[in-house]
């Protein structure tokens, strides 16, 4: 098991990094004193039981009265459900009681971090309406190969350009030269984003809704598919 993606996952659900190595040798050995997480840890008692008493705080483990105080981990299933679960209300709570002003078609933002692309990318996927068209690597569809096939099955036209063949059930896909970190994504002939993406790259792209943007980048799109039917002879 990867231990930087055990710790960089379990901060991303609310813990501590000294939490996280807490939580994970709670997991590991069952149930414990602070004195054995300690000894285990190699981190001083103050501070097992300063993460321990947060793991109970936060719903990760469960304190046990014994002869001895002891800790119990909540299994990852359970506590990550109940962080998700809880999440989802509060959200919804804030989208309702917080205004948010649209302005996606007011200017170009640049999102950098293969993060955050990620993400920007999965949600115009989900708020397509319509139609998705997407030009980028093999490898880099590969990855989106649940967010592919969840278009084609929800009736989204997809068009895919890339630079090996690619077989989705439903998708139009036109394959071309090497496209490298090379990637652009229009949904809807309303939001585009260019740029840069994937591991190794410098990971930034542009993200507009100006409509003049879009159409320019819409026409690209068109004319490099004509290209390619005109190298195949279509």
């Amino acid at each position: 098991m990867e231990e930087s993606r055990v710790i960089r996952y379990l901060t991303d659900f609310g813990l501590s990094r000294q939490e996280a190595l807490v939580y994970e040798q709670l997991l590991a050995g069952g149930k414990q004193t602070g004195y054995e997480i300690a000894r285990d840890t190699g981190i001083s008692r103050s501070n097992a039981y300063t993460s321990l008493a947060g793991l109970v705080e936060k719903g990760a483990a469960y304190l046990v009265e014994e002869t001895a105080k002891k800790y119990i981990p909540v299994c990852p299933e359970e506590f990550c459900g109940n962080r998700i679960r809880r999440m989802e209300e509060e959200k919804r709570w804030l989208s309702v009681n917080l205004a948010c002003e649209k302005t996606e078609e007011e200017g170009y933002i640049t999102i950098e971090g293969e993060e955050h692309i990620r993400d920007k990318i999965q949600n115009l996927m989900e708020k397509a309406e319509e139609r998705v068209y997407l030009s980028c690597s093999r490898a880099c569809l590969d990855g989106l190969g649940n967010e592919l096939g969840m278009l084609v099955k929800e009736g989204r036209k997809l068009v895919l350009i890339t630079d090996a063949p690619y077989h989705l059930q439903g998708a139009l896909v036109y394959v071309t030269e090497e496209k490298g970190f090379q990637i652009g994504l229009i949904t809807d002939s309303k939001y585009v984003l260019s740029g840069e993406f994937g591991q190794g790259s410098m990971n930034t792209c542009l993200y507009s809704g100006q409509r003049n943007f879009v159409m320019l980048f819409k026409t690209a799109l068109a004319n490099e598919i004509e290209l390619i039917k005109i190298r195949k002879g279509e």
